[in-house]
């Protein structure tokens, strides 16, 4: 473990930002069809993009469909699905291809949910099994998804108390990168806000682009240089920076 240092409000003076959305901008739920943005976080992300000229961006592990109804913020650019669903800021959509064996990893996953009592969230490029309210099962689930995951191709994700099966071929590193390449990212620095292990992707993309990054939540190793303790913290930090 290492203590980041706090970042400075000027680190987004001609960003390109990215931000995560659980653990980062809502605070985690044990079920995440919970997790829900006020008009406090809408208002503050409307306000970013302003200021940054329509360069922010969402990167999540939710779908596409879901983060576009949680957050009701029109056409703002989105990687879902970890990226492997992307809507570019100039509405383009573009997802990959899904596999069959999804469909036999979904039924897999969702018997030993129920026989587990565990949460199941179906997504429409993988399946997490969520077990934040019974982390006495971490070692069922471990060696259930890591079979499965042998068994069909798919690729496992490691999260904060979620483990998910989900299509191989993109992350939220590839997300930064592509969002880069393309009008109006391209001409800002990329900066990366989120609090997972499925973030450091992401940070490790914007890093290799001359660009930074901060981890919200808990210090841990982490290829980002800057952290945040707390949602709020990351709230009013971006408020203040906005």
């Amino acid at each position: 473990m290492t203590n980041l240092l706090l970042p400075p409000p000027a680190l987004l003076d001609g960003a390109s930002l990215f931000l995560d959305f659980d653990g980062t901008l809502v605070d985690f739920v044990i079920d995440p069809t919970a997790a829900a943005a006020d008009q406090r976080l809408r208002g503050l992300l409307r306000d970013l993009s302003a200021r940054l000229d329509g360069r922010l961006a969402i990167l999540s592990g939710r779908s596409l469909a879901d983060l576009t109804a949680r957050l009701d913020l029109g056409e703002i650019a989105m990687a879902g699905s970890h990226g492997l669903e992307r809507r570019s800021a100039d509405g383009t959509v573009t997802s990959a291809p899904i596999p069959p064996e999804l469909a036999i990893a979904t039924r897999a996953a969702r018997n030993f949910a129920a026989a587990h009592d565990l949460l199941l969230e179906c997504k429409p490029a993988g399946v997490a099994l969520h077990f934040r309210d019974s982390q006495h099962a971490e070692a069922a689930v471990d060696a259930f998804a890591r079979t499965v995951a042998a068994d069909t191709g798919l690729e496992l994700q490691l999260g904060k108390c979620v483990r998910e099966l989900k299509v191989p071929g993109a992350d939220k590193g590839d997300a930064v990168l592509a969002f880069m390449a393309e009008p109006p990212f391209m001409v800002g620095s990329p900066v990366v806000m989120g609090d997972d292990l499925t973030d450091e992707h992401a940070f490790i993309a914007a890093l290799a682009l001359g660009g930074s990054a901060i981890l919200v939540g808990d210090s841990r190793d982490t290829a980002a240089p800057f952290g945040l303790p707390t949602v709020e913290a990351t709230l009013g930090w971006l408020a203040n920076a906005s």
